[in-house]
């Protein structure tokens, strides 16, 4: 077991250079209809289903550092040449480097969505986090629960600390009326235990989004191994 907390702190120290970032790709991708990704490189939990490898995995020896200027200009680049409305960073946790991701979203075109897909443990730790975010017209945030409750969370991730910091970032984003959505990676077919927690905190009425799973091979291996692999089929 680790704190997801601690895990961050290390893992910006490794991915995080001044306000440089590391990053391994940037592409265009299929999903939203289509959107210019960047993968970066770095994560503060260690999903079993996860299917980043070395940019999780192996943070020393993966990617390049980046200046936020000329993430957002590959992506706005990319976006513009197929002629897409959105972007993201995916791959890692976008959230680790706040300075970065804060004067990355400055340089976005502001006609292209940004969808920050984060697992919300650095935003519901920091409040002032989500305050800096609420500036941007163009951001949706996607927060993606890993799990129905802090029992799973751990039994998904690993990590002993987190589950609880991914709701409260749920009700500090509609505190500031950013545009967000829930989404979900849960093994129980019942869900009425996360239904009546996002109820707790008013959000008794939005729409989850089920996460799909692709099993990779290396994904496949290491349910296996943690001997989950038969749920996820």
């Amino acid at each position: 077991m680790y704190d997801s907390l601690q895990l961050s702190k290390i893992t910006e120290k490794l991915v995080i250079k001044d306000d440089l970032k590391k990053y391994y790709r940037f592409r265009p991708a299929g999903f939203y209809g289509g959107i210019a990704t960047a993968d970066t490189v770095g994560c503060n939990l260690r999903c079993k289903f996860c299917w980043s490898g070395n940019s999780v995995w192996n943070v020393k020896n993966t990617g390049e550092f980046y200046s936020p200027e000329d993430v957002a200009l590959t992506l706005n680049t990319i976006a513009r040449k197929k002629n897409y409305r959105r972007v993201r960073v995916s791959g890692g946790e976008p959230t680790i480097g706040k300075n970065h991701l804060i004067k990355l979203l400055n340089n976005i075109d502001s006609n292209l969505l940004f969808i920050l897909e984060t697992n919300g443990i650095l935003l519901g730790k920091d409040k002032k986090y989500i305050n800096e975010l609420s500036q941007f017209n163009n951001l949706h945030v996607r927060v993606c629960l890993k799990g129905c409750n802090l029992e799973e969370f751990s039994l998904l991730t690993g990590a002993e600390t987190g589950f609880n910091y991914q709701l409260r970032s749920l009700g500090y984003l509609r505190d500031k009326g950013l545009s967000f959505n829930v989404a979900v990676v849960s093994l129980k077919n019942d869900k009425k235990e996360l239904y009546e927690k996002l109820k707790d905190i008013g959000l008794g009425k939005i729409m989850i989004e089920e996460e799909e799973i692709k099993l990779y091979p290396q994904v496949q291996k290491r349910l296996k191994k943690e001997g989950l692999i038969d749920y996820f089929k």
